[in-house]
């Protein structure tokens, strides 16, 4: 390295850098792909591959949909276009309605929804942020408050 201009020498610095930095990004974005649950509409749900990955559907419960047995429950979810079945075992939220937006976080087999996870809102004008944001490409909801 000794005859290579300090130019050189600079360039080949800053290219191992730069490859250091590509590989320190590559680890991170693969490290997160384990942890990182996605949201999906019921609509944005069907036909898509998704293995066993954890994911969250939202949406809001379809009246008349709910059926409870002992600790497990069973209801639709709908973005207005395309219902979703979800499973749960456990007791739901004491916010769980029918007509109401909740986000449920779990597995998808392709036709129905296996939750280990339900989030209800907080209160009658809440609606959680995905759940407002697909129902509004829907054109379902028509506005109030969301959250964050």
């Amino acid at each position: 390295m000794a005859d290579l201009s300090p130019k050189m020498r600079r360039g080949i610095g800053l290219a191992a850098a730069g490859a250091v930095l590509a590989l320190a990004a590559s680890l991170v974005l693969v490290a997160l792909e384990d942890t990182v649950v996605y949201f999906y509409g019921p609509t944005d749900l069907m036909g898509k591959p998704l293995d066993d990955r954890r994911i969250r559907v939202g949406g809001l419960v379809v009246e008349g949909s709910v059926a409870i047995d002992g600790i497990d429950a069973r209801f639709d979810v709908s973005d207005g276009t395309t219902d979703v079945t979800i499973a749960y075992r456990g007791v739901l939220p004491d916010l769980f309605r029918e007509g109401q937006g909740i986000i449920a976080e779990g597995t998808f087999n392709g036709k129905n929804f296996t939750a280990d996870t339900v989030l209800a809102k907080h209160d009658e004008t809440y609606m959680p942020k995905e759940v407002a944001e697909t129902l509004k490409e829907q054109g379902v909801w028509q506005g109030g408050e969301t959250g964050n």
